[in-house]
C-alpha cells in the first residue's frame, strides 16, 4: 500500500509540474490594451455593461463601411484593408464579443442576436444609422443576418468567406482545422481554457491561409496574445455550441440590398461553391473568386480584396469613387 501512495504522488507530482510548465495562462487585460489598442483605444457602450472596442478610420466624409471580423480574429485583420481604402471610405472595425479587446459578452450570449449588440453599439457610438456592412467567416454570417433583423440599417453587403450557407447536393463539408477539431471535442475543450500553445495557433492559421507568407509572426503572436485575453478562451468554449440557426439560409432572398460575394478559390475551412448558393439565393449579388486565396483575403491578398470593394462601391455610389485609384487585381 506505502509503495502504491508513494506512486500515486509521484504521478500527481508530475502531473502538477507538466501543468505548471504547459499551461499558458491568460495575458494581462491592461498590457493587451497599451499593445493592441492603438494610441487612443476607443470602446463603445453596449447593453448589459458591455464595453466593444472598436477603431473609426479613413475618410471621415465617405461612405462608410463596418467591417466584422471572423472566428478568433480581431480588429486587426481589417488593418491591411484599411491601408488600401482609407483614402476612400469611413472604415469601422470592431472586436466581436467574445474577441480581442472586447472580452466576454457580459451574459455569455454568442448567438446572433447577441452580437448584434455589439454591432449597434459601435454604430450608436459612430453616429450612424445606415451603412455598408462587411464581414468575414462568422463575421460574414452576423452582416447577413443584421441584413435580415435590421434592413433598413443595411446599404450594402460584402460578404467574404462568410459562414452560414447550407452545403450543396452532394457535397461533404470541409475537413476542420486543428483548432475547431479541438473545440468539438467536448472531453478537450476544457483543456483550451487552460492549454493554448502557440504552435497551434500558429498551424490553424497556416490552414485558413493559402498564402503562407501572410501569416507571419507577428499576426500569429496578435492571434495567441488576444485569443488569451481575460475570458476569451472560455467565450471560444461557449460559442462552439451555439445554434447557428440554419432555417435563416432560406430567407437570403429577402436581402434586397446589392452584395458582393468574394471568395479564396483555395479557401478550405468554408468551400468556395458557398458563394455560389449564396449567388443563387440574393437576388442582387455579385461574385468574386481570388484565385490562389484562402480563407483571409483581406490579409492574404488585400491590394485585390480592395480592388473588388472598390468597383462593388462605384456601381452603388459612382460619385464616391475616385476610379483613377483603381487597379488590376494582383
Amino acid at each position: 500500500m506505502k509503495i502504491l501512495a508513494a506512486a500515486a504522488i509521484a504521478v500527481a507530482a508530475l502531473l502538477a509540474l507538466a501543468f505548471a510548465l504547459l499551461r499558458t495562462p491568460d495575458t494581462n487585460r491592461e498590457e493587451m490594451i497599451a499593445k493592441y489598442g492603438g494610441a487612443a483605444p476607443m470602446f463603445a457602450e453596449g447593453a448589459g455593461g458591455m464595453r466593444v472596442h472598436w477603431r473609426d478610420e479613413g475618410c471621415r466624409d465617405c461612405p462608410a463601411i463596418i467591417l466584422i471580423h471572423g472566428s478568433n480574429a480581431s480588429l486587426h485583420t481589417w488593418s491591411p484593408l484599411v491601408d488600401e481604402l482609407g483614402g476612400e471610405f469611413r472604415l469601422i472595425t470592431y472586436d466581436q464579443p467574445g474577441h480581442g479587446l472586447t472580452g466576454p459578452h457580459p451574459r455569455d450570449d454568442y448567438t446572433a442576436a447577441g452580437m448584434f449588440e455589439a454591432l449597434n453599439a459601435v454604430a450608436s457610438a459612430s453616429g450612424l444609422d445606415h451603412f455598408y456592412l462587411g464581414g468575414n467567416s462568422m463575421g460574414g454570417w452576423i452582416s447577413w443576418r443584421y441584413a435580415l433583423a435590421y434592413p433598413e440599417r443595411v446599404d450594402g453587403l460584402i460578404l467574404i468567406g462568410a459562414a452560414g450557407a447550407p452545403l450543396r447536393e452532394g457535397e461533404e463539408p470541409p475537413p476542420l482545422n486543428l483548432g475547431f477539431r479541438l473545440l468539438r471535442n467536448h472531453l478537450l475543450r476544457p483543456l483550451i481554457a487552460e492549454f493554448t500553445p502557440r504552435g497551434l495557433v500558429k498551424k490553424s492559421l497556416l490552414d485558413a491561409a493559402a498564402v503562407d507568407d501572410a501569416v507571419t509572426e507577428t499576426m500569429v503572436d496578435r492571434y495567441w496574445e488576444l485569443l488569451r485575453f481575460p475570458g476569451n478562451r472560455r467565450a471560444t468554449a461557449i460559442r462552439a455550441d451555439v445554434d447557428r440557426e440554419e432555417a435563416y439560409a432560406e430567407r437570403l432572398g429577402e436581402i434586397a440590398q446589392p452584395t458582393l460575394i468574394l471568395w479564396g478559390a483555395e479557401d478550405q475551412l468554408i468551400r468556395p461553391s458557398a458563394a455560389t448558393t449564396f449567388d443563387e439565393r440574393i437576388p442582387n449579388a455579385d461574385v468574386v473568386i481570388l484565385d490562389g486565396v484562402g480563407h483571409l483575403p483581406m490579409e492574404e491578398a488585400p491590394q485585390a480584396t480592395a480592388n473588388a470593394i472598390r468597383r462593388f462601391m462605384e456601381a452603388q455610389i459612382p460619385e464616391a469613387v475616385d476610379t483613377l485609384k483603381l487597379e488590376q487585381p494582383n
